[in-house]
C-alpha cells in the first residue's frame, strides 16, 4: 500500500515530465525568428557515413557535398544549408541545424555551374583534378589549409593552369551572383511570405512626447567680495617715507 505522500510525489513527478516535454518539442521542431515569425527546421539529413567534400574554385576555402541533391556547403568551421529559400548551420552535417537569417558571405563566391564543371571533370576551360575529402580529414585540416593558403596558392584547388580570378573581377561576379539568386523561386516565395507575416503584426504605437521648450540658464548672482581696507603709509621716524 503507498501512503499519501508517496503518491503525491508520484503525481507530482509526472506532471513535471509532461511539463518538460511539452517546452522541449516545441523548441526542438521550430526556429524562433521574433514573436511573430517562425521558421520550421529542415528535415532530418541521412547519410550512410559521412560525406566527402570537394574545394569549389575561386572561392576562399569553401567546401561542397557534391554527390546529393541538395546545396550543403562546409565553410569556416559551420556546415550551411540553403532549403526552401532558407539558409541554417550546424557543426554537424546531419543534425543541430539552427536557423540562419542573411545569406552567408561565401556564397556569392560559388560559381552556380559548379555541378556541371564537376561532372566533366573541366573548371572553365581547364583540367579540374578535383580531391575527395573525407569529412574526418577536413575538420582536422579547414583551419591550418585556410591560414596557409594550401588550396588557392599551393594547389589552385586542383585545375591545371589556373589563374585565380583578380579581385575586382571576382566583386563583379559577387553582385552579378547576388542578382540571381534573388530571382530563384524558392527565395522569392520565402521572401514574400516573411514579408507578409511582417506585415500581420501588431502595430504597437508608441506614446506621443510633448516637446519641451528649453528653458533659459537662470543668472546666478555673484557674491561681491569686499577689497580688504588700505591703512595710509607710515612715516619713518626721520620724518621721510620709506622706501
Amino acid at each position: 500500500m503507498v501512503d499519501s505522500g508517496g503518491k503525491r510525489m508520484k503525481e507530482f513527478l509526472s506532471g513535471t515530465i509532461l511539463l518538460a516535454v511539452a517546452i522541449v518539442v516545441p523548441i526542438q521542431t521550430m526556429a524562433q525568428v521574433d514573436i511573430n515569425f517562425s521558421i520550421g527546421l529542415p528535415p532530418p539529413v541521412v547519410f550512410s557515413a559521412p560525406p566527402e567534400v570537394v574545394v569549389v574554385p575561386d572561392t576562399n576555402d569553401v567546401y561542397v557535398v557534391p554527390d546529393i541533391d541538395m546545396d550543403l556547403f562546409f565553410w569556416n568551421g559551420w556546415w550551411w544549408w540553403l532549403w526552401e529559400g532558407h539558409w541554417y548551420r550546424s557543426h554537424y552535417h546531419d543534425r543541430g541545424w539552427g536557423y540562419y537569417d542573411r545569406v552567408p558571405r561565401f556564397y556569392y563566391d560559388v560559381d552556380p555551374e559548379w555541378r556541371g564543371y564537376y561532372g566533366g571533370h573541366n573548371w572553365r576551360g581547364h583540367r579540374w583534378n578535383y580531391e575527395r575529402i573525407p569529412s574526418q580529414r577536413l575538420h582536422q585540416n579547414w583551419r591550418s589549409w585556410h591560414d596557409t593558403g594550401y588550396w588557392q596558392r599551393q594547389r589552385t584547388w586542383g585545375v591545371q593552369g589556373y589563374q585565380p580570378r583578380p579581385p575586382q573581377q571576382r566583386q563583379e561576379l559577387r553582385y552579378q551572383r547576388q542578382g540571381q539568386y534573388q530571382q530563384r523561386p524558392d527565395v522569392q516565395r520565402y521572401q514574400q511570405q516573411r514579408q507578409e507575416q511582417y506585415q500581420q503584426r501588431p502595430q504597437v504605437q508608441q506614446p506621443q512626447r510633448q516637446e519641451q521648450r528649453p528653458q533659459p540658464p537662470q543668472q546666478q548672482h555673484q557674491p561681491q567680495v569686499q577689497q580688504p581696507h588700505r591703512k595710509p603709509q607710515e612715516r619713518s621716524e626721520g620724518g621721510e617715507h620709506q622706501r
